[in-house]
């Protein structure tokens, strides 16, 4: 074999081995691109669910005319004074979040189609103080802190990826990401008790900066949950009682305008709810609950509809 020829051969062989391990590289570093824009949008879902509200408190979006994301949201949360004469104001947010986007990516000529199972649970806490500016109206700043933890339950997705790519996903292989979050809210509460009729009316902006911690530095990030939310509920006594409990008529509108990466997220910038329903009220039996609500709701937004229905207790 000629010299020439030779070394030509050993050159173009060269070149092929590079133009191959980069092809491979781009593949891996594209399907981790993908789980790490996969993991950041997680991540702001989450700040849907860190405060109670109505709007996002029992939230679950399906699209099957595609490979749209499923997502499901539940919270349990609540807020009050501690007292009428005590204006310190405490709140709690629970929330499990589940989100199933496809997970597809392209290596070379092989194509991958595997369902990506994220799983959240957040906890947020808050403390506020009431300043009064009439007797029913007040305004309460809230300082908030937010833990959460992100898991996928994707071991054998990462094992299927793995054998059809030859990528090495560490973070299917973990599947795991720490959250915490700093911020506040400030509230306008408007309380107007009477035996007619009972009126709450709370004008809420939330601002919490979430940022992760104690995760892998493929998915490490932050994200901002900003809302806008108005929040009304007329309570009217009814002539009927249930088991000697008197009986309230329960009528509810809320609105809430999702700001900073919020909005837009879910394919919506606003979400909206409209309910009714009854109270029982327990309080001359002194239990634990002294007033239980159950309320049905009508939910809407751009290209969203949905019904709920809500359980509620006073202490």
């Amino acid at each position: 074999m000629p010299h020439t020829f030779r070394s030509q051969l050993i050159c173009l062989i060269a070149v092929w081995g590079v133009w191959i391990a980069s092809a491979h590289a781009q593949g891996t570093d594209a399907l981790n691109s993908f789980l790490k824009k996969r993991a950041d949008a997680f991540m702001v879902i989450t700040g849907y669910s860190l405060t109670p509200d109505v709007t996002t408190g029992s939230l679950s979006i399906t699209d099957r005319s595609g490979n749209n994301p499923n997502l499901q949201m539940i919270s349990l949360g609540g807020g009050d004074r501690l007292s009428r004469n005590v204006p310190l104001y405490l709140e709690g947010t629970l929330a499990v979040n589940r989100y199933n986007p496809s997970f597809i990516g392209t290596v070379g000529n092989t194509s991958v189609d595997v369902p990506v199972h994220w799983n959240s649970i957040t906890g947020t806490g808050g403390v506020g103080w009431d300043f009064p500016l009439t007797n029913e109206l007040r305004i309460r700043p809230i300082a908030n802190i937010m833990l959460g933890h992100l898991e996928s339950d994707l071991s054998i997705a990462s094992r299927v990826i793995e054998n059809q790519t030859g990528a090495d996903l560490q973070f299917l292989k973990n599947g795991r990401m720490n959250t915490y979050g700093l911020g506040g809210s400030l509230m306008l509460d408007y309380e107007n008790y009477k035996l007619e009729r009972e009126i709450d009316i709370e004008l809420r902006y939330t601002n919490i900066e979430m940022n992760t911690f104690d995760t892998s530095k493929a998915v490490q990030g932050s994200a901002n949950s900003q809302s806008l939310s108005l929040w009304a509920r007329n309570r009217v006594p009814t002539p009927l009682r249930f088991f000697s409990m008197p009986i309230r008529a329960v009528m509810e509108a809320a609105h809430t305008e999702f700001l900073g990466d919020l909005r837009g997220a879910l394919g919506f910038n606003s979400l909206s709810s409209l309910g009714g329903g009854i109270e029982f009220d327990r309080s001359q039996s002194e239990p634990l609950f002294s007033r239980v609500r159950i309320v049905f709701r009508y939910q809407f937004g751009q290209n969203v509809r949905g019904t709920s229905i809500g359980l509620a207790a006073s202490f």
